[in-house]
């Protein structure tokens, strides 16, 4: 077999491969060092899956239960253990090397493998697989702590070219290709990556049905879509763990729709939602003319956190704002005006952004001049793919489009952040400038070819800067914070010099964006000149566009991931998870249950790391249990219910002392881990149960709603009885019950339908929402043992199905490398 390989065809692959591994080494080089990266999601993280971690310690598994996020919720999201017959792909086609040297390789790897699909030159498929890579979103959701989102990004490219394998029927090597990367893209477990993806190759699927049916290849079609479709349900099945408990548990949460609107000005009842609200699901939507930051990185100045320098005029006439402010507003409000006035920013990714979506200017005019200039059969499907994922990023800014989208576009209502879509162009433009580059200059009489429509090239840059120009012109360059506006017009603070000079500011970001796409398209004209004009070889062009462009992505990209993101371990543990004076002394308590509110570190309902230590009525997660979060919009936001605090079982508030420093207060009235309540109060709907909770005694009274009044049984309140925890485990909860008459027992966990069961002396038992928020049960007169224990039928419905999808997905790798060896075969046999 040796034999046969034809080193002068693998060697410029290896050398690809080497670029793309020094490239990131050098980049990311104090990963070498041991070093690791301060990234803001993977601590969070960390302080939500501690809690989990110690369970493993102890019982050699995660626990399904995570009792210290947010009074209690399903750890599916956070941390899961299951068994799988597959390796860590990932860690093979990584080298096993550091993150995020990891990233970086991964992505070019998978990008590589795609331009080869398409039979493109290594070198152009070198340039454009780091252009892929490097594209600065990417640097710039690791240094977030995107990993998830990350390894759903690199995947990408490697799937698409499994698939487009399958449709050019090379059956049994797209089998294998799109088996493994749909495989490794589902279980990456991102689905809004995941998602944007599939719209992306579903217009594809669509270009080529169109294809195949006009020529008449319906058998090609069925074959080559039951294939992916084989592919894509394997991938499925392999990640069943993850997917179809997130999916039931998703049912619950605020990305599963309420039937409440609760808002400052009070709660009403709405119809039940499926989804997220419009408002929220559109945060983070992208301005319409940011589109072409994709060309200009700083033309609407980078990042939130980017502000403007010493020396500029913004920065003069707002310090001399600062002084004039001085003492006559809180420090805090103060420093708010500041930050607003000095942000480089003016966007419209709201509440903020961490930077552009920078795919390379050199690439984004190779892909432009690829459209039009040269004639492919994907260029149409991938522009089509190109723009309509740029209308889904702009989002609230086309909100008719979007709107309808979200109301009819199957789960996509369950996504936020609309700006996410751009990771689509991010994969397009290099895969259309490779396509682009490829066709100009190996294609036969390339150079004549070049010749011919010099002009035309020459038309669509000029084009396209006319574009920009005219984008420039009917730019709004005025403040849109209207209150920000409108405070520095006040006669008093006379901020009109300050509102000149950021729109003058404003104006020279997207002006000098234009100069830099002049500059660029400079080089490309020159280039391709001196090609056409057999000044230039192809090699030495194409590896001064590779050099160019790299140079310039990874300087843009240094900006916002350098070495001053990185630290050793030790330090990074230290600075996050180091337990304040607070925390060491409620760790002194090791009763089995009691709960922690944190006030001393602003937003409870943002922050993981009192999570780390304790059970916390806060926490961090994007998908909260939706009657949780109802819970703190009405009870624990602004004036917080004492009443809410004392039925979560808070029995410790950290909050601050004079000099800042955060200190531990005991809350007596918590009434512990179970009740029993000497009444129950019956309301017909939800939005009467948490107007009720605003105004009732929890030790006294349980709040029950009408539907549940079969299962709470004729109390009669027994003050001598009593109720309480033997054992607290995640997903087992043991209590002892002692009543000469039948009671009511409230306990203070909080109400999960989906899993959690309850019985009293081993007699499965039904138990009820109570409180909005909590679990309630009927407790016969005697002496018993209630059990809940945390075991929800989709896990083991979800294990059987990661084993069946295994098992298929080895027989379809099995199956593809026999065809392939039978093919290579049967020259040889015919030849003897």
């Amino acid at each position: 077999m040796l034999k046969k390989i034809s080193w002068n065809k693998v060697w410029p692959h290896l050398l690809a491969i080497g670029v793309f591994l020094v490239i990131a080494i050098v980049y990311c080089s104090p990963a070498l060092s041991g070093q690791v990266l301060q990234q803001g999601d993977i601590m969070h993280w960390k302080g939500m899956s501690q809690d989990a971690f110690n369970y493993k310690a102890i019982h050699g598994h995660f626990p399904l239960w995570n009792t210290h996020l947010f009074s209690g919720m399903p750890n599916y999201q956070v941390a899961m253990s299951g068994h799988s017959f597959l390796p860590n792909f990932g860690n093979i086609l990584t080298l096993w090397l550091p993150k995020p040297i990891s990233f970086f390789f991964l992505a070019c790897i998978c990008f590589y493998i795609l331009t080869q699909t398409f039979s493109i030159k290594p070198i152009i498929g070198t340039l454009a697989s780091l252009a892929f890579a490097y594209a600065t979103y990417t640097p710039i959701i690791i240094v977030a702590g995107h990993e998830t989102k990350m390894l759903a990004m690199a995947y990408m490219p490697a799937l698409l070219a499994g698939l487009v394998l399958l449709y050019e029927k090379k059956y049994a090597l797209g089998l294998m290709v799109s088996t493994l990367f749909a495989t490794l893209e589902i279980s990456a477990g991102h689905p809004q990556i995941t998602y944007y993806f599939l719209i992306c190759i579903t217009i594809m699927t669509i270009f080529y049905l169109v294809h195949w049916i006009k020529s008449k290849q319906i058998k090609h079609a069925i074959v080559a879509l039951s294939l992916a479709l084989l592919a894509g349900l394997i991938g499925l099945g392999s990640s069943a763990l993850g997917i179809f408990p997130s999916y039931q548990y998703a049912k619950y949460t605020i990305r599963g729709g309420s039937n409440l609107d609760v808002t400052s000005q009070g709660i009403k009842q709405t119809a039940k939602t499926s989804g997220l609200d419009e408002s929220y699901a559109f945060q983070y939507s992208l301005g319409k003319a940011e589109v072409f930051e994709l060309a200009m990185p700083n033309a609407f100045g980078g990042s939130t956190g980017n502000m403007f320098d010493e020396n500029s005029d913004v920065y003069n006439n707002a310090m001399q704002l600062g002084q004039q402010l001085n003492g006559k507003m809180s420090p805090q409000q103060l420093n708010m005006v500041m930050r607003s006035v000095v942000s480089k920013y003016w966007g419209g990714v709201v509440p903020f952004t961490s930077g552009p979506v920078y795919a390379g200017t050199l690439i984004v005019l190779l892909a432009i001049i690829g459209w039009v200039v040269v004639e492919s059969k994907h260029k149409w499907w991938l522009l089509t793919a190109a723009l309509f994922t740029i209308l889904m990023a702009w989002g609230s800014y086309f909100e008719s489009f979007n709107l309808f989208l979200f109301h009819h576009l199957p789960l996509y209502n369950k996504f936020r952040a609309p700006s996410m879509a751009m990771v689509i162009p991010q994969l397009i433009l290099p895969l259309m400038a490779a396509i682009g580059l490829q066709k100009l200059i190996y294609a036969e009489a390339a150079q004549a070819f070049l010749q011919k429509h010099f002009k035309k090239i020459l038309y669509t840059i000029g084009g396209f800067l006319a574009v920009l120009l005219l984008v420039y012109i009917g730019n709004d360059y005025s403040l849109s914070d209207a209150s920000l506006k409108e405070f520095l017009m006040q006669p008093q603070i006379n901020g009109s010099s300050i509102i000149h000079s950021i729109e003058d500011a404003r104006k020279s970001m997207f002006l000098a964006g234009i100069g830099r796409v002049i500059f660029f398209s400079v080089i490309v004209i020159v280039g391709l000149y001196l090609y056409a004009k057999k000044i230039l070889g192809p090699v030495v062009l194409l590896a001064a566009f590779l050099v160019i462009n790299t140079v310039d992505l990874l300087k843009v990209d240094n900006t916002y991931l350098n070495s001053s993101n990185f630290m050793q371990p030790d330090e990074l543990q230290a600075s996050s998870f180091t337990p304040t004076s607070a925390d060491q002394a409620i760790l002194q308590d090791k009763s089995p249950h009691y709960r922690v509110l944190n006030l001393a570190s602003g937003d409870p309902f943002t922050d993981a790391i009192t999570s780390y230590f304790h059970r916390s009525v806060g926490g961090y997660h994007p998908a909260k249990l939706s009657i949780y979060q109802d819970l703190i919009a009405s009870q624990l936001t602004g004036k917080i219910n004492p009443s809410v605090l004392n039925m979560l079982d808070t029995r410790y508030v950290i909050s601050t002392d004079k000099q800042g420093q955060p200190i531990a207060q005991t809350n007596p009235d918590a009434l512990g881990a179970a009740w029993f309540v000497k009444g129950i109060q019956y309301v017909p709907s939800d939005l009467q149960a948490i107007e009720a909770v605003g105004h009732f005694n929890p030790k006294d009274t349980a709040i029950v709603q009408d539907k549940y009044k079969s299962a709470t049984g004729a109390i009669r309140f027994d003050s001598t009885a009593s109720i309480k925890l033997l054992s607290y485990d995640n997903d087992t909860i043991k209590y002892a019950t002692n009543a000469r008459t039948p009671q009511f027992a409230v306990l203070s966990e909080i109400y999960y339908p989906a899993g959690w069961n309850a019985f009293i002396d081993g007699k499965k038992s039904s138990y009820v929402k109570t409180d909005f928020a909590l679990r309630g049960i009927a407790v016969p007169a005697g002496q018993h043992e209630i059990t809940f224990i945390f075991e929800p039928s989709i896990i083991k419905i979800s294990q059987t199905i990661v084993y069946i999808a295994n098992m298929l997905f080895w027989l379809s790798i099995a199956f593809s490398i026999f065809i392939i060896w039978k093919k290579e075969k049967a020259p040889e046999n015919k030849n003897g």
